[in-house]
């Protein structure tokens, strides 16, 4: 089916192994609900990000209805078809299984979601709600590996990255309070080191209740990297806002060229500052055994972070404009993407495209035809000068 389509694939496991002989980490994007759609996953893909998550899928309305499966995943077969990660909530092995075999032709690989906090998902025994659930996670990866291997896929890890039809099985979690409650499920799930039950790994190192407005666990993280990163590839997710200010030291985080610090076309919400000094390396976490990083808002509101952009350029608007007219969205989906980009960053540094008044202009489009004159006109006042801080 792949070669069918025209569908190229690259094993997620050797992203991991270019990143690290170019002496850097691993840079993903996280599955967002609503916005890691196509469009969205060209966009950063243009930008440096080597792997895309797709928002969570529950697996078993996927593998029943295929209204949700022409909504809920789409690929590219005109243009770049970033190497995309599937990511299912699910709490049946066979389910997993099952829809994992559904997707395997048009993806790279595919992830069960450990880490989702939210209410609902818990109640119904799905994301964080796993975490109290290490059996049932390492039976449905073994379960959704053998069916893999039962449809042809190649699922033996290193062995299969070269392979084009090899495919990776990985999992996203979360921490529980007590971390030794962590180290025994990742243990579980990742099962014995001559063959292993997943590909990679990827840790946000907060609880289930933790809100995001706290920081990382870094500490956590440290033990988690340090225990498990030489058996398994680790990703983070959590806090990653901007690369020249990450808390924590790496040999693969070296110092990333910025490109944005002389532009004249971005304008402040408040006042232009100079971009932040790097932290003082002497007070940094070092995770020497990180491998890679994930971000999610961050990466909503700039989506070149990983080229070194320390704000969002207005190149990036145009890509995401490209992309969605060949791969639409619904239209207050396309303006809340642009609100996020044209406002200030996750970052330290504030800079924005649009100041605030001009961004409630944006949300007040009423069609993409008005949405993309409006922009237009006020980045032709930048250009000509005639913009207000």
């Amino acid at each position: 089916m792949a070669e069918i389509l025209g569908l190229d694939f690259i094993h997620p496991l050797k992203l991991f192994d270019i990143a690290k002989k170019e002496k850097r980490l691993l840079y993903t994007s996280a599955p967002m609900v609503r916005y890691s759609k196509l469009a969205f996953r060209q966009t950063v893909y243009a930008y440096g990000t080597d792997l895309c998550w797709t928002p969570m899928i529950l697996a078993k309305e996927f593998n029943r209805n295929h209204f949700a499966r022409d909504s809920d995943f789409t690929i590219s077969t005109n243009g770049p078809q970033p190497p995309t990660i599937v990511q299912f909530g699910a709490n049946v092995p066979q389910e997993l299984a099952r829809a994992s075999s559904l997707v395997a032709p048009f993806c790279s690989g595919v992830d069960l979601n450990c880490g989702c906090p939210q209410s609902w998902a818990c109640s119904e025994t799905l994301g964080a709600a796993l975490m109290e659930k290490r059996e049932l996670v390492r039976d449905m990866v073994v379960e959704t590996r053998e069916q893999l291997r039962r449809d042809g896929w190649g699922v033996d890890k290193e062995k299969d990255i070269d392979n084009p039809k090899g495919r990776s099985v990985s999992v996203k979690i979360r921490v529980h309070k007590d971390l030794r409650k962590t180290m025994d499920f990742i243990t579980t799930v990742l099962g014995p080191d001559q063959d292993r039950h997943i590909d990679w790994l990827t840790i946000h190192p907060r609880t289930r209740s933790t809100p995001s407005s706290t920081p990382i666990n870094l500490e956590a993280l440290e033990i988690l990297t340090s225990t498990f990163g030489d058996r398994v590839p680790i990703l983070l997710s959590g806090d990653v806002f901007a690369l020249g200010t990450l808390p924590f030291t790496t040999p693969l985080l070296t110092p990333t060229p910025t490109f944005t610090s002389t532009t004249s076309t971005t304008v402040s919400t408040t006042t232009t500052s100079k971009p932040p000094n790097p932290p003082d390396i002497r007070t940094l976490t070092p995770l020497p055994k990180l491998a890679g990083l994930m971000s999610a808002r961050a990466l909503l509101a700039n989506p070149a972070l990983y080229a070194g952009h320390d704000a969002c350029p207005w190149s990036a608007v145009e890509t995401f404009l490209t992309n969605t007219a060949r791969a639409p969205l619904p239209f207050k989906l396309v303006q809340h993407h642009l609100s996020e980009m044209c406002g200030p960053g996750m970052g330290a540094d504030k800079r924005a495209l649009l100041t605030r008044g001009e961004r409630a202009g944006l949300m007040a489009c009423g069609n993409m035809l008005d949405l993309v004159d409006f922009l237009e006109e006020r980045r032709g006042l930048r250009r000509g000068g005639g913009g207000t801080g």
